[in-house]
């Protein structure tokens, strides 16, 4: 039996969404949207069905459809994503906009990235602000390949990407802005265990304290690698506004904000770097 384009969507749209059935099935025939639009009714063979029903029996499994198919759209640009890196989210575009608000397009600016991941934050930074000097820092050598292939895939130079814990090995370098989207799930949070979270690195999920020990360590040692007047930008989870700017008043940060994403949920937190403070250390 011949099967069309067309009849296999309809078919696979029976067991999940319209849009990851299309790219499951545009990642099966290494073709793009356009192209299935074109040619719904192109026949398939046998081969392609096979591999197109296997990305959609691991999906029904409940494996990401962005590590299925080894990549996820950020911001305006495509990132390569394994299992070894938390998949890019839309709430996080948040965070880039914020960090982009706050550097000069046509000034040099060092940028400290902490936990980067695939490196989604700090290379859409150093791509819009090319004169921006990046420097990204990672714990997971899997995770610093996959940033390293990202900078190469996009063409991205401005970035230094290396690996460390925070702040360790960063020898003083003073920063004109830190960003971090660092795990802040407490452990055993019944969200671990829902949807893609389940396939994520918990190391780049959880942390201990109820989620605020990293956000904790961050906040407390910033002020010692910002440049007087610097600025620490932080994402954090839907309940965590409050206590992240308190944390930020204790270690004598000024201007201290948080700012909803575009579902209402307050997102990222930050603060100034206090001049009184540093004159006075």
């Amino acid at each position: 039996m011949q099967v069309t384009i067309a009849q296999t969507l309809q078919d696979a749209r029976r067991h999940i969404d319209d849009i990851e059935a299309r790219l499951l099935l545009q990642y099966a025939l290494n073709v793009n949207a356009v192209f299935l639009a074109v040619h719904s009714n192109s026949v398939l063979n046998r081969e392609q069905v096979d591999a197109f029903q296997l990305l959609v029996t691991r999906r029904i499994a409940g494996e990401p459809v962005a590590y299925l198919v080894g990549e996820r759209d950020f911001y305006d640009l495509t990132f390569k994503v394994t299992p070894a890196v938390l998949i890019p989210r839309p709430e996080t575009e948040l965070l880039v906009e914020l960090a982009l608000s706050r550097i000069p397009v046509n000034q040099t600016c060092n940028v400290l990235d902490l936990g980067t991941g695939s490196g989604a934050i700090a290379l859409t930074i150093a791509k819009h602000r090319p004169l921006a000097r990046v420097t990204a820092v990672d714990l997971s050598p899997d995770a610093l390949s996959i940033a390293r292939l990202n900078a190469e895939k996009l063409g991205i130079h401005n970035v230094q990407i290396r690996a460390g814990n925070w702040f360790d090995g960063l020898d003083q370098v003073e920063f004109d802005l830190i960003v971090s989207n660092p795990p802040y799930v407490a452990e055993g949070d019944p969200h671990l265990d829902q949807g893609d979270l389940r396939f994520e690195p918990r190391i780049a999920l959880t942390a201990v304290d109820d989620g605020l020990a990293c956000i904790r360590k961050i906040i407390v040692n910033a002020p010692d690698f910002l440049t007087p007047g610097g600025e620490l930008l932080l994402e954090h989870g839907y309940d965590q506004g409050v206590i992240c700017r308190q944390l930020l008043a204790e270690s004598n940060f000024i201007n201290i904000f948080s700012c909803p994403d575009l579902a209402g949920i307050l997102r990222v937190s930050g603060g100034q770097r206090d001049d009184r403070a540093l004159a006075t250390s």
